[in-house]
């Protein structure tokens, strides 16, 4: 009986995510509300507000666990490619429906509610800066990077002006963009011979 009921629970969180998104790309995540969600789930709203109490942590969840992006960074041996390959998969998953506009419109949920902001760092950014954190300290043992490189702030320089263009701008993070940034940041980070 338990198994039944926690596979029913299971079912109706997913239906729920995937009501959320799928209203969020039909009308925006402005105009998304927990009673169309629970509707278009074919839930009680109080199911919905059980489980996420606030629409923002619901977005939250919708985005990052029902369409879970896989963005890993290869070791081939040679960080900037590496890097290259990883930014490139994530550029291009930003730049195709419905992930950038929901993306945005995540990180602008952020900066009203802590409990997103919270949730976002914790499920998704600070993952994958330690991802790229750890790959640049193999490159750094490697002797790919100058010793002295404070990684962090590498990883604050890469992401910067990837974001700012993605978010503020809003023009189109290229391939070519990606490749100019890895070449001006690596200019400062390789080792001084």
């Amino acid at each position: 009986m338990t198994d039944r009921r926690a596979a029913r629970s299971e079912d109706r969180t997913a239906a729920i995510m995937r009501a959320a998104l799928e209203l969020a790309r039909e009308s925006g995540y402005a105009k998304l509300n927990i009673e169309a969600v629970a509707a278009r789930a074919g839930v009680g709203k109080h199911t919905v507000y059980r489980r996420w109490p606030s629409k923002g942590l619901l977005f939250l969840d919708s985005l990052l666990t029902v369409n879970e992006p896989v963005l890993d960074i290869p070791d081939t041996g040679d960080v900037v490619a590496d890097l290259r390959r990883q930014i490139c998969a994530a550029v291009d998953l930003l730049g195709m429906p419905p992930w950038g506009p929901l993306y945005r419109d995540l990180v602008g949920e952020a900066q009203h509610d802590p409990a997103v902001a919270a949730g976002l760092n914790e499920r998704f950014i600070r993952p994958q800066t330690e991802k790229t954190v750890a790959r640049l300290e193999v490159a750094k043992a490697q002797g790919q990077l100058a010793p002295d490189f404070d990684l962090g702030l590498g990883m604050a320089i890469l992401s910067g002006p990837l974001y700012f263009t993605f978010l503020i701008t809003q023009e189109p993070v290229t391939h070519d963009y990606v490749d100019r940034v890895l070449d001006a940041l690596f200019a400062g980070m390789r080792p001084r011979h």
